[in-house]
């Protein structure tokens, strides 16, 4: 009985909980992620220039294919991935926090002279303009 009480603990605990979320949310993104390059991307690449496929590209060593073309295929393909990841989840999501976190207005480094009622700095005790000597509470 014990051991069902630890072990329900350590399932329900949070950190349990929250990284078996991600990683369901994880999987479904990476989905989109690649329909978008499989279904959008990709066609787009092969306008310009044709779709590249080093799938069929080998060398035999000793009557052995070692097939180099599946190697370069998935480092385009996670090349490209990792393009659109960043170009349309990373940039956006980082400019909309940005934009979303509102920075403290600075603190005040002038005031304005009661006489001349022009701009002088905080801690002046006589306005340089007009020579006023001023109130050090104001």
């Amino acid at each position: 009985m014990k051991l069902l009480q630890e072990f329900k603990q350590f399932v329900l605990r949070g950190n349990v909980v929250d990284l078996a979320v991600g990683i369901v949310i994880g999987a479904a993104f990476t989905a989109v992620i690649q329909s978008i390059v499989d279904n959008m991307i990709t066609p787009l690449i092969g306008v310009v220039g044709g779709v590249p496929d080093f799938s069929d590209n080998f060398w035999t060593v000793n009557a052995n294919k070692i097939y180099y073309g599946n190697v370069v295929t998935a480092i385009l393909t996670f090349l490209i991935t990792a393009a659109v990841v960043f170009f349309f989840v990373v940039k956006p999501i980082n400019a909309l926090v940005t934009r979303s976190r509102k920075q403290p207005p600075p603190d005040p480094t002038t005031k304005k002279c009661p006489f001349c009622t022009l701009d002088i700095p905080i801690d002046a005790t006589r306005c340089p303009n007009c020579t006023g000597e001023l109130d050090r509470a104001a």
